[in-house]
């Protein structure tokens, strides 16, 4: 038996679908009235009205999306943002109907759901990835083996060209669909304490590296600080601004600031960088 709150959401989804269908429609007329009234007097009776008279779009474009395995209540509640969005972007001067004018909003918001909730693991950054994630099962349907072997190479260079991605981001994406998330801590065994996330390797430095790291930074930072004393003030000043600033000074600015040319201040900048490798690499040998 069903839980009671399973019940109770599929029979407020069901009215709200019979009531998003038997919505009256809206003509081309009214529609432009509605969206004056909202745009020019913020009359959200307008508003909703306006959005009201397409829930039926709302519903339909969730059909399409259910395949994904996400709730068609949370669909519905995520076209609806795109419905609101396109009510109250839509000017009444163009010529488009409403409804077309809403599907692109609708379906968009939709998609941006999908994305984010279909799995763990972000998907679809990229326009071509989007495109490349919602077309993929479609056109392997029309043009690979019914047998469900993965692509050929002949089959993903097809997609790719259609879909102007390269091959290889359609090989990954095919891995990708074909995947299921599954947890860490999902036992190896049945009654084990092994899980999953134990057999994953630890990248991260242990200690003695940590440790070990810091006094190389250190040392490093001290030789060069050492170095940099060896050299004259105005080579001090052009490493700065050229090496140690954030943002480099350009050889033109500080030849104006030192009243050089910029040619000079490469010369010098060159010698400094010969003074400041010689005087690191004898502290390396005297520490060895």
């Amino acid at each position: 038996m069903a839980p009671l709150d399973d019940v109770e959401t599929k029979r407020a989804n069901a009215r709200y679908i019979r009531r998003a269908m038997q919505a009256g429609l809206l003509s081309r007329e009214r529609e432009r009235e509605l969206a004056l009234r909202w745009r020019q007097s913020g009359d959200e009776a307008a508003l909703h009205e306006l959005a009201g008279a397409y829930g039926r779009l709302v519903v339909g474009l969730a059909g399409r999306f259910r395949s994904y395995g996400l709730p068609l209540a949370d669909l519905i509640q995520e076209g609806h943002v795109g419905l609101m969005q396109a009510a109250a972007r839509f000017e009444a001067g163009r010529e488009a109907r409403f409804s077309t004018y809403a599907t692109w909003w609708i379906r968009a918001a939709m998609q941006d759901f999908v994305l984010r909730n279909w799995s763990i693991v972000r998907t679809g950054t990229t326009a071509a990835q989007k495109t490349l994630f919602f077309n993929l099962r479609r056109m392997r349907a029309r043009i690979a083996d019914p047998s469900g072997a993965a692509l050929t190479p002949e089959e993903s260079g097809r997609i790719a060209a259609d879909l102007g991605v390269a091959p290889s981001e359609v090989t990954a994406m095919e891995r990708r669909l074909s995947a299921i998330d599954q947890s860490l801590n999902i036992e190896l065994a049945e009654g084990g304490e092994l899980e999953r996330q134990d057999l994953i390797p630890d990248d991260r430095p242990g200690p003695e590296d940590v440790v070990i790291g810091m006094r190389d930074a250190a040392t490093r930072s001290r030789w060069l600080n050492e170095a940099l004393a060896e050299l004259n003030e105005r080579e001090r000043m052009i490493i700065a601004g050229r090496r140690l600033a954030e943002a480099g000074a350009t050889l033109q600015r500080l030849g104006s600031e030192l009243g050089i040319s910029k040619e000079r201040v490469r010369q010098l900048e060159q010698r400094a960088l010969g003074k400041l490798r010689s005087s690191i690499l004898r502290r390396g040998d005297l520490s060895r």
